[in-house]
């Protein structure tokens, strides 16, 4: 057996993303004004720094500059302040335009930042590797968390290189390296495959309402016109009241769009398709008119944590905290999690300077973090929307009167906690098809193997796949029966491909790393694993 190298830290944390660098900058900045001798690692899967990082996003700045007070002046890669916006009510053909004095309050974005999250990050990347206490390592994906005897976290196992599609050693194999460090931070992003993992075995979500979750499918588009500053949110069609979801149009500089869908995973619809309603709201006259003569350039998938507040797991723990999405980060209502993930990350420094120089990263001194939260503005904000999902599981007009008590009572009388089900148990059996996909013309409207081909994703095929079937028996004996197998229609990146013949075949090279299929298989049988290489690249999305 191959002996695999240690290498011990101080600190290390699983993901490059807003969250984790945020806590690394913090973290970083107090040890140098306290002179302390740590070291801090950073790992990201990514090939480049933010290459793996999407959103929508309009950015609430108020996080970034409590970091950075003077972001702007030093470079941060802001596309475009808000200047005017909008909410479009949709039907068919026509819509209804609120603005102004009449637009709610969670779509008023005036004055905030229009950014690429993936942008960002590569600019916070610089930031952290900037100081001396901080190595940044990209291309390297943690594999499982290491537990020592007593049960406590005490590092990662990085993915092993060289292995060949069935597992088999190549000449070229190298195992991969278990870092230690006496305080690990999991800030892997939305349905982070280590945060599962520790959540489920400490059992740190048994208080919480189970996470639900949204998907978002976005496409950054150069257009012939300019519409600088604009955000746009759309809601209605092509969904009907049962589904929760909308669409955004961003403004960028330069003739460019940002445009994306997000349909929240629990509508119960065995045969819902993300992608094709993506492509299907493109149809509507007033957004095919924004785009006609215009240009696809990138697209993008990603899953986002949507429960709020009472879906969030306790964050920290012996010798671990966790980050950003991976905790469920995200204000549903404001439809934004960028700065709330970046507050995370200085939250989590906050609490660990001073269990580091005490040499005590036990889980009451990390609990610092927690009560942290608890006595932040950003628990506030959470707090006042506590209910806004959970509520829309009770039907829709339940979640338009509990969001408009919660926004006239500033969160006073949002509720107590409402209890929701998990997106995979709100299955149906076999469904009619509620959105159907537009013809794809390739110039409109995209199938899913040509959107692919715009998120630059790729995976080398010689290597093991990374989308992991515990029980293939059930998709071919009770998936196919009961559900139709819905993989084949909520991958928005066509991965899981079901011919008469062959049966299932799982296309991995395509993945997008949207985690989609983790999270809603109805039998929780496909697990995702960090790839040893590849992905999408999502620069400047």
């Amino acid at each position: 057996m191959d002996e695999r190298e240690t290498f011990p830290v101080d600190v290390l944390v699983v993901g490059a993303g807003p969250a984790g660098l945020a806590f690394a900058i913090k973290l970083a900045r107090q040890i140098e004004e306290r002179g302390l001798d740590k070291s801090i690692m950073v790992l990201d899967k990514a090939g480049e720094p933010g290459q793996h990082t999407l959103s929508g996003a309009v950015l609430d700045p108020k996080s970034i500059l409590e970091l950075f007070p003077n972001a702007l002046d030093e470079g941060f890669p802001l596309e475009a302040k808000a200047d005017h916006d909008a909410l479009w009510i949709l039907n068919e053909k026509s819509k209804r335009e609120l603005k102004g004095m009449l637009l709610p309050k969670p779509f008023r974005n005036s004055g905030k930042w229009i950014v690429s999250a993936s942008a960002m990050s590569a600019w916070l990347n610089e930031k952290a590797d900037a100081f001396e206490c901080v190595d940044v390592y990209p291309d390297t994906s943690a594999a499982e968390v290491l537990y020592d005897e007593s049960g406590k976290v005490c590092g990662v196992r990085t993915v092993d290189m060289g292995r060949g599609p069935n597992g088999e050693e190549k000449a070229n194999f190298e195992p991969g390296m278990d870092i230690t460090a006496d305080l690990v931070v999991f800030a892997e992003g939305t349905r982070g495959s280590l945060s599962k993992d520790l959540i489920s075995r400490k059992e740190l979500d048994k208080d919480s309402n189970p996470q639900i979750w949204g998907v978002g499918v976005k496409e950054i588009w150069e257009v012939e016109h300019n519409l600088e500053g604009a955000v746009i949110h759309t809601g209605s069609w092509p969904l009907d009241k049962n589904t929760y979801g909308g669409g955004w149009i961003y403004g960028l500089p330069n003739n460019r769009l940002s445009i994306g869908f997000v349909v929240g995973m629990d509508h119960g619809d065995a045969s819902f398709d993300y992608h094709a309603a993506m492509q299907t709201w493109k149809t509507h006259p007033d957004i095919s008119g924004l785009l006609k003569g215009g240009k696809l350039a990138s697209y993008g998938a990603k899953t986002v944590p949507e429960g709020g507040l009472y879906s969030m797991p306790k964050l920290s723990g012996d010798s671990f905290m966790i980050v950003g999405d991976s905790a469920g980060f995200l204000n549903a209502q404001r439809l934004k999690g960028l700065h709330l993930a970046i507050k995370s990350g200085v939250l989590a420094a906050d609490a660990a300077i001073d269990a580091l120089a005490t040499e005590d990263c036990s889980a009451v001194k990390l609990a610092a973090y927690d009560a942290g939260f608890k006595n932040s503005w950003a628990f506030d904000e959470l707090n006042e929307v506590r209910n806004f999902r959970a509520n829309f599981q009770k039907g829709f007009m339940k979640g338009v009167f509990g969001a408009g008590l919660g926004l006239l009572s500033g969160g006073k009388l949002a509720g107590s906690k409402v209890e929701c089900e998990s997106d995979h148990d709100r299955y149906r059996l076999k469904t009619k098809v509620r959105v159907a996909a537009p013809k794809f013309d390739n110039q409109l409207t995209f199938d899913k193997p040509s959107s692919v081909f715009h998120s630059g994703s790729i995976h080398p095929e010689e290597q093991p796949c990374h989308l992991l079937i515990s029980d293939p028996n059930i998709c071919v004996e009770r998936c196919t029966e009961e559900y139709g197998n819905p993989c084949q229609h909520f991958c928005p990146a066509e991965v899981y491909d079901w011919q008469e013949d062959a049966g299932l075949q799982v296309n991995f090279s395509n993945c997008v790393h949207c985690k989609t299929c983790d999270i809603a298989d109805p039998y929780q049988i496909i697990n995702w694993v960090a790839p040893e290489q590849g992905g999408p690249i999502y620069s400047g999305m």
